[in-house]
Protein backbone atom coordinates (compact mmCIF):
# COMPACT_ATOMS: atom_id res chain seq x y z
CA UNK A 1 0.00 0.00 0.00
CA UNK A 2 1.49 3.28 -0.79
CA UNK A 3 2.19 5.89 1.92
CA UNK A 4 -0.31 8.27 2.19
CA UNK A 5 1.58 11.83 1.67
CA UNK A 6 0.71 14.99 1.44
CA UNK A 7 2.32 16.96 -1.00
CA UNK A 8 3.59 19.31 1.38
CA UNK A 9 4.72 16.30 3.48
CA UNK A 10 6.67 14.88 0.61
CA UNK A 11 8.59 17.91 -0.46
CA UNK A 12 9.66 18.05 3.31
CA UNK A 13 10.77 14.43 3.21
CA UNK A 14 12.80 15.72 -0.09
CA UNK A 15 14.12 18.86 1.80
CA UNK A 16 15.20 16.32 4.95
CA UNK A 17 16.72 14.24 2.41
CA UNK A 18 18.81 17.15 1.31
CA UNK A 19 20.14 18.04 4.82
CA UNK A 20 21.22 13.93 4.93
CA UNK A 21 22.90 15.02 1.37
CA UNK A 22 24.76 18.31 2.60
CA UNK A 23 25.76 16.51 6.19
CA UNK A 24 27.48 13.77 4.31
CA UNK A 25 29.23 15.55 1.98
CA UNK A 26 30.22 18.23 4.70
CA UNK A 27 31.82 15.34 7.04
CA UNK A 28 33.63 14.07 4.14
CA UNK A 29 34.63 17.19 3.23
CA UNK A 30 35.99 18.47 6.40
CA UNK A 31 33.36 21.14 7.06
CA UNK A 32 31.33 19.96 9.47
CA UNK A 33 30.95 18.00 12.79
CA UNK A 34 35.12 19.37 12.68
CA UNK A 35 35.52 18.99 16.78
CA UNK A 36 34.10 15.81 16.91
CA UNK A 37 35.83 12.01 16.78
CA UNK A 38 36.28 9.80 13.75
CA UNK A 39 33.95 7.50 15.07
CA UNK A 40 31.51 9.98 15.89
CA UNK A 41 31.60 10.95 11.91
CA UNK A 42 31.63 7.38 10.60
CA UNK A 43 28.44 6.78 13.01
CA UNK A 44 26.65 10.18 11.71
CA UNK A 45 27.98 9.18 7.69
CA UNK A 46 26.74 5.89 8.35
CA UNK A 47 23.12 6.80 9.92
CA UNK A 48 22.62 8.90 7.54
CA UNK A 49 23.03 7.00 4.68
CA UNK A 50 20.42 4.19 5.96
CA UNK A 51 17.94 7.49 6.24
CA UNK A 52 18.62 7.89 2.51
CA UNK A 53 17.95 4.57 1.13
CA UNK A 54 15.65 4.16 3.30
CA UNK A 55 13.92 7.04 2.58
CA UNK A 56 14.44 5.83 -1.64
CA UNK A 57 12.52 3.16 -1.35
CA UNK A 58 9.35 4.96 -0.64
CA UNK A 59 6.54 4.27 -3.10
CA UNK A 60 5.03 7.88 -3.20
CA UNK A 61 8.42 9.91 -5.24
CA UNK A 62 7.10 11.08 -8.82
CA UNK A 63 9.53 13.62 -10.42
CA UNK A 64 11.76 13.77 -7.53
CA UNK A 65 16.09 14.30 -8.93
CA UNK A 66 17.61 11.49 -6.82
CA UNK A 67 21.27 12.11 -8.17
CA UNK A 68 22.59 14.26 -5.44
CA UNK A 69 20.70 11.37 -2.61
CA UNK A 70 22.56 8.38 -5.04
CA UNK A 71 25.97 10.45 -5.10
CA UNK A 72 26.09 11.09 -1.39
CA UNK A 73 25.07 7.25 -0.29
CA UNK A 74 28.00 6.29 -2.60
CA UNK A 75 30.43 8.67 -1.14
CA UNK A 76 28.94 7.65 2.49
CA UNK A 77 29.33 3.80 1.87
CA UNK A 78 33.20 4.41 0.96
CA UNK A 79 33.78 7.00 3.85
CA UNK A 80 36.45 6.05 7.10
CA UNK A 81 36.45 9.02 9.46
Amino acid sequence: MADEKTKEEIAQDYTAMGHSVDLINGIIGGTEMTGYTAEEKQACVDRNVEHLELMKTKDYWTSEDMTNVDKAITAGKGYTA
